[in-house]
């Protein structure tokens, strides 16, 4: 049985915690009973932190936080009304509202942090795929980690006869898009979406399947998959376990990729436009509290997350991501202080380019099936994306002295500045106004007119 969890208030864990309230305008809202989803990653931390400081209740919100089975539990509570909004892959908003799928409009005026996530290998893979990666001086690997590592391994797989397995956690997750991104920059075909075939592995190299985060490493030791990519805390599990080894974070792949989203449907947007800034402004100030000081208050956050309401992890396997560090393999402890972020570089910022990555990745493997111009890829993302209502509820914090004026991106037109190409795993830039050609730089992966018919590519 999913356990609710009341609405309280944590006191004490810093002065200014007691101190701010105060300071709070109380917006009219709609709707002050509110049911929020969420799954048990240390990404969800923004929900947690706004609720345990009396955020929400600053704002007249009385919030139950509930956390989910899986992915597709938690969009059809919202969808259905179950959920007023929840803790969301990126790709379901923008997946449900062009129909992939469960076919819903959901809107997110909240991006939760950049970063975040891992790919992890079984020891047996990393065994095998060790003699292929560069040392440093003092015999560590050197990092990043290519997946052209993994190529003679796959190949190995592949010559006797047996498939290799990778989990990621929903079609639509980052994971998805990230372990395809690293498999493809390594020569790996990680295979294709069609209409007619939705498991993704037409033509593919290695095999991807769901698998729900917290059971990953579990997966892996039974063997029923040799790797996976998932948020943490379910690398380092995997590390602390002694099962398997991260070879990347997402970090490496794409420096400071965008994450997760707080969504809501468009209609509860609309019918109720005071709550939804009200939940921003929570959000925007939980956010704050776990960057600020040079993620002073981490500490503090990873005790709030590994209680069992929350991500039910030991508070050191979280510590060990949540506090500016990663580890490889035991002992191998390296400075990450971005791995998790949640307010610096503008984390909680909705841009319309970060929506249209996920659509570019979506065509990319044949979820979105026929081409489309550079124009549609712009209306989805505004479609869905809500600067707007974000920079509302951020002037009011401004205004009430609870958030700094130069820490939000008043001007922009909703497009980040192109991504360079030595923040890219594969060295190739992204660029958000130029979808298409963005796709047509990528070595695999469909392109222009290209289709997928029965087992093959076509045009």
């Amino acid at each position: 049985m999913l356990k609710s969890i009341a609405p309280k208030i944590i006191a004490g864990l810093t002065t200014a915690l007691i101190s701010l309230p105060a300071m709070a305008e109380m917006l009219d809202v709609e709707k002050d009973e509110l049911t929020f989803g969420f799954i048990k990653l240390t990404d969800m931390a923004p929900l947690a932190v706004a609720y345990e400081n009396g955020y929400f209740e600053d704002e007249g919100l009385f919030v139950t936080l509930e956390a989910q089975a899986n992915w597709k539990v938690l969009l059809d509570g919202v969808i259905d009304g179950q959920l007023d909004g929840a803790h969301m892959l990126a790709g379901q908003p923008l997946a449900a509202t062009i129909g992939f799928g469960t076919k819903a409009h959901i809107i997110t005026p909240f991006s939760m942090d950049l970063n975040g996530n891992g790919i992890t290998v079984s020891n047996e893979v990393w065994d095998l795929m060790r003699p292929h990666i560069p040392s440093m001086d003092d015999g560590r690997p050197v990092h990043p980690i290519s997946a052209a590592a993994l190529k003679p391994v796959v190949e190995q797989f592949a010559d006797e006869g047996k498939p290799f397995n990778m989990g990621m956690v929903f079609p639509v997750s980052t994971h998805n898009y990230e372990l395809r991104y690293w498999l493809a920059a390594g020569g790996l075909q990680p295979g294709y979406y069609s209409q007619e075939n939705i498991t993704g592995q037409i033509g593919a190299d290695v095999l991807l399947s769901v698998t729900p985060p917290p059971q990953m490493p579990a997966t892996m030791e039974a063997g029923t998959i040799n790797g996976y990519c998932v948020g943490e805390p379910w690398n380092q599990q995997a590390v602390f376990k002694g099962i398997g080894v991260p070879v990347i974070t997402d970090y490496e792949l794409w420096k400071n990729n965008p994450e997760k989203v707080f969504g809501i449907t468009n209609e509860f947007a609309e019918a109720y436009p005071n709550t939804t800034k009200a939940i921003v402004k929570a959000l925007i100030r939980a956010a704050i509290w776990l960057d600020e000081n040079d993620n002073a208050n981490r500490e503090a956050a990873v005790e709030i997350l590994a209680r069992s309401e929350y991500v039910g992890a030991d508070a050191e396997v979280i510590a060990n991501s949540m506090t500016g560090t990663f580890e490889y393999e035991r002992g191998d402890k390296r400075e990450v202080p971005d791995f998790n972020t949640f307010f610096r570089h503008n984390a909680t910022y909705p841009y319309y380019s970060d929506a249209v990555w996920y659509l570019t990745q979506m065509r990319r493997w044949g979820q979105i099936a026929e081409a489309k111009p550079d124009s549609w890829y712009d209306e989805v993302a505004q479609s869905v994306y809500k600067p707007e209502i974000y920079l509302d509820a951020a002037r009011m914090l401004v205004e009430e002295g609870l958030a700094s004026e130069a820490d939000f991106p008043w001007d922009s037109d909703g497009y980040k500045a192109p991504t360079p190409a030595e923040d890219v795993i594969d060295a190739i830039g992204y660029d958000g106004k130029t979808p298409n050609a963005y796709l047509d730089s990528l070595p695999i992966g469909l392109k222009g007119e290209q289709i997928v018919v029965g087992n093959e590519v076509q045009g």
